[in-house]
C-alpha cells in the first residue's frame, strides 16, 4: 500500500537529448506597408463583426480569412516541442518604434509598436498596417476575431449588473454606463500536449452508513481498491494568460479573475493575425515567455489528465486518491493567440483604498461575468436583519438541529457577497478543455473492507482537485519585477 504521494511530467527522450525547439514561422508572406483591397486598391479594411471576415469600406468587398498553416493539426503525432514563431522569447532591447514608407504618396510614417500597429499616413490618409512579427510581443501568431457586435455586448453587461442592483454601491450605480465600455483583443497563450498518463492510487466504495446515538458519530463501511489508470491523453488548445497582469487573479487591486472565467474561446475559428482585425478595437502585447508559463502548463496538465478519466471512476463514490501521478509528455505546440473581450471596467475608490471592477463579456459566446462594487453597510443591516428572523424561527420551530438557523445571517451575508463579487470566478480548465484519451489501461483490485471508519472520503482524496493556484502564486513572485519576463 502507497502512502507517499508522487507527482511527475516526465520529458521524452527525444526532449532528453535536445532542448532545442521546432520553430515553425508563421508570417510568411506577411507584409508591413499599405493592405490593400484586391478589387478596388482601399487600405481602409476593417472588420465584419457580423460575418467574422474582413471588409473593404469602401467598396464593401470582404476577404476570406486565412487559416495558420504549417502547424500540426493530428496532436496524436506530435512530437518534441514546436513553437510558432509569435510565441517565441521577447527581445527586452526591442526597439517599438518602426518606421514605414507609405507606397502612395512616400511620406514616412512611424508606428509605436508598444501601443498600437497601424497609423495613417499624415499625407494621403491611407492605413499603413505592421503585419510581420517583431520580438517585442505585439504580434501574435493567431486571431480570434469578434464576433459579439458592442451592442449585444452592453446588453449583457446590463443584464448581470441589473442583477445587482439592489446591494451595489450608491456611485457605482449612479455612474455606471455602459457608453464606454471596449473591445479588447487580449494576450494568451494556445497550447496542444501529446502525452502518456499513468496513475495509480487507492479508492473506496460505500456499503454502508450508519448512525450511533449512544457516540452520536456517523459511521461508514467501505470497500478499500487498488486503482490505475494508464492511457494517452491529448490536450487540445490549453489556454493561459500570456499577461503577467492578467496572470494575478487573486490581486485586490483588481478583479482579474473574472476576465479568466468567461473562457473558453471557439480556438477552432481562429485565423492568421492580419493587424486590420485590430481596427476599432484595443489590444495588449504579451510580456510573459514560454519558460515562465510552463510550470502553470505542467500542473494543469496534470489537472487536466486526473479529470479526463473520473467517468471511469463513478464506483468509488468516496473518492480516489491518486498517490503516483506521471504524465510523460510525447510533444508540446505553443501559439500566441488574441482573444476577443468586451471589458466595463470600474474604479473604486474608498479613502486610500483603490479597486478596480470589471465586468467581462466573452466576444465569441456571450459568456458573462463580472465584480459590482458593493455597499457594505446595507448589505449588514440586512444580514443582520436576517439574523435576527432565524433567532426568532429558533426559538419557535422544532428541528433537531435548530440552531443552525443562528447561521442565516452569515450564509445570506456570504451569498449576496459573492454573487456581488465573484472572488472564486475561474475558468474550469480542467473539464472545459478538449481532451482525447485512448488506449485506457483500467486496473481496479479488491483489497480490503474498512468497518466503522469515521472518514466521509478515501484518505487523501485528489481526483476532484486542482493544483494550479500554487503555481500562479510562484510565478507571480519571480516576476514582481517587469524586467525579468523578458530574460531568456
Amino acid at each position: 500500500m502507497q502512502n507517499k504521494s508522487s507527482e511527475t511530467l516526465t520529458p521524452t527522450s527525444n526532449e532528453q537529448q535536445t532542448n532545442e525547439p521546432t520553430i515553425i514561422k508563421t508570417d510568411i508572406d506577411a507584409k508591413n506597408g499599405q493592405n490593400k483591397c484586391p478589387k478596388c486598391g482601399s487600405s481602409d479594411i476593417s472588420l465584419n463583426v457580423t460575418t467574422g471576415k474582413l471588409r473593404c469600406n469602401f467598396c464593401r468587398h470582404e476577404f476570406e480569412p486565412q487559416k495558420l498553416e504549417n502547424m500540426q493539426n493530428d496532436l496524436s503525432q506530435l512530437q518534441g516541442q514546436v513553437m510558432a514563431s509569435g510565441a517565441t522569447d521577447i527581445v527586452a532591447d526591442t526597439n517599438d518604434v518602426m518606421t514605414l514608407k507609405c507606397s502612395s504618396c512616400g511620406a514616412e510614417v512611424v508606428i509605436d509598436t508598444a501601443s498600437a500597429t497601424q497609423a495613417r499616413c499624415h499625407w494621403c490618409r491611407n492605413t499603413l498596417s505592421i503585419n510581420q512579427q517583431i520580438p517585442n510581443g505585439t504580434i501574435p501568431d493567431l486571431l480570434l476575431p469578434f464576433k459579439v457586435t458592442k451592442d449585444d455586448a452592453k446588453k449583457e453587461i446590463e443584464k448581470f449588473v441589473g442583477n445587482r442592483k439592489f446591494f451595489a454601491h450608491p456611485k457605482f450605480k449612479q455612474e455606471f454606463t455602459t457608453e464606454n465600455i471596449m473591445g479588447v483583443y487580449l494576450p494568451y497563450m494556445i497550447i496542444d500536449v501529446n502525452s502518456h498518463v499513468n496513475l495509480i492510487g487507492e479508492g473506496e466504495h460505500l456499503k454502508r452508513q450508519y448512525y450511533d446515538s449512544n457516540s452520536k458519530q456517523t459511521y461508514y463501511d467501505a470497500d478499500l481498491y487498488h486503482v490505475e489508470r494508464e492511457f494517452d491523453l491529448v490536450i487540445d488548445g490549453l489556454t493561459v494568460e500570456s499577461s503577467a497582469d492578467k496572470l494575478n487573479k487573486t490581486s485586490s487591486a483588481k478583479t482579474n479573475n473574472v476576465i479568466n472565467s468567461i473562457m473558453p474561446f471557439d480556438l477552432e475559428n481562429c485565423v492568421k493575425y492580419d493587424s486590420n482585425y485590430l481596427k476599432g478595437f484595443t489590444s495588449e502585447k504579451r510580456d510573459v515567455n514560454i519558460e515562465q508559463l510552463r510550470p502553470i502548463i505542467e500542473t494543469e496538465s496534470k489537472d487536466i489528465a486526473k479529470f479526463s478519466v473520473n467517468d471511469t471512476l463513478n464506483q468509488y463514490d468516496r473518492g480516489v486518491a491518486w498517490n503516483n501521478q506521471q504524465v510523460e509528455v510525447k510533444g508540446q505546440q505553443w501559439k500566441s493567440a488574441y482573444l476577443p473581450v468586451w471589458l466595463y471596467s470600474y474604479l473604486q475608490v474608498s479613502g486610500s483604498n483603490k479597486v478596480l471592477h470589471y465586468v467581462a463579456v466573452n466576444a465569441r459566446t456571450k459568456e458573462t461575468m463580472g465584480s459590482v462594487p458593493i455597499h457594505l453597510p446595507k448589505l449588514l443591516l440586512i444580514s443582520f436583519l436576517v439574523e435576527i428572523l432565524g433567532f426568532i424561527a429558533m426559538m419557535y420551530i422544532e428541528f433537531d438541529y435548530n440552531f443552525l438557523f443562528l447561521l442565516v445571517g452569515f450564509i445570506y451575508f456570504f451569498i449576496m457577497y459573492s454573487k456581488y463579487r465573484n472572488s472564486t470566478a475561474r475558468h474550469k480548465y480542467e473539464i472545459e478543455t478538449k481532451t482525447q484519451v485512448t488506449n485506457l489501461r483500467k486496473v481496479d483490485n479488491f483489497i480490503k473492507t474498512e468497518n466503522r471508519t469515521t472518514r466521509s472520503r478515501t484518505r487523501g482524496a485528489n481526483n476532484t482537485t486542482i493544483g494550479n493556484e500554487t503555481m500562479v502564486d510562484q510565478l507571480l513572485e519571480k516576476i514582481a519585477d517587469p524586467t525579468s519576463i523578458l530574460k531568456k
